[in-house]
């Protein structure tokens, strides 16, 4: 199974310097049965991206809450064995969590298939992105604009060998 881990370019350090991702249960997102029904579509390709996208968005709420890391969203794709993830019982549709996984303990980095982050010129739109995050949730329709100026940036896709030089 794919899940989609949400980091911070600091994550993304610490993960690389130990090993490992997570230190105990953590959140991650997959293509879930809620997931799927909410999306309503059948291509998985579709769906990965969707679970991709709202791994994306947990990575802007990491953003909002360290001002001091860099603004660039940053998603660990990982390889887990079935089961590994479990979504949450009874939580049903609820759209603040759609794609949310709960992972029990650590997972290898070497098990990540890829690293996606944003490019150097969407720093701005994220920073403001993660600066109206809190309002955009208060039901702000302006500041849920700046949060989706956001989504507009596609994540760049890097090779787990590069993440050196993305963490330094």
């Amino acid at each position: 199974m794919r899940v989609y881990v949400p980091l911070t370019l600091p994550g993304l350090a610490e993960a690389h310097r130990t090993g490992q991702l997570g230190d105990g249960p953590f959140t991650a997102y997959a293509v879930t049965p809620a997931l799927r029904e909410w999306y309503l579509s059948d291509d998985i390709e579709e769906l990965e991206y969707a679970a991709l996208s709202r791994a994306a968005l947990a990575s802007l709420r990491l953003l909002a809450a360290d001002p001091a890391a860099p603004r660039r969203r940053v998603v660990v794709a990982v390889d887990v064995a079935d089961g590994a993830a479990s979504a949450e019982p009874g939580r049903g549709p609820d759209p603040a969590v759609l794609g949310e996984v709960r992972l029990a303990g650590p997972v290898r980095l070497a098990k990540a298939a890829a690293v996606h982050v944003d490019a150097e010129d969407a720093e701005e739109d994220v920073a403001a992105a993660a600066q109206a995050l809190e309002a955009a949730d208060k039901g702000d329709d302006d500041a849920q604009f700046v949060v989706d100026g956001a989504e507009d940036h596609e994540l760049l896709w890097f090779a787990t060998q590069e993440i050196p030089q993305l963490v330094a």
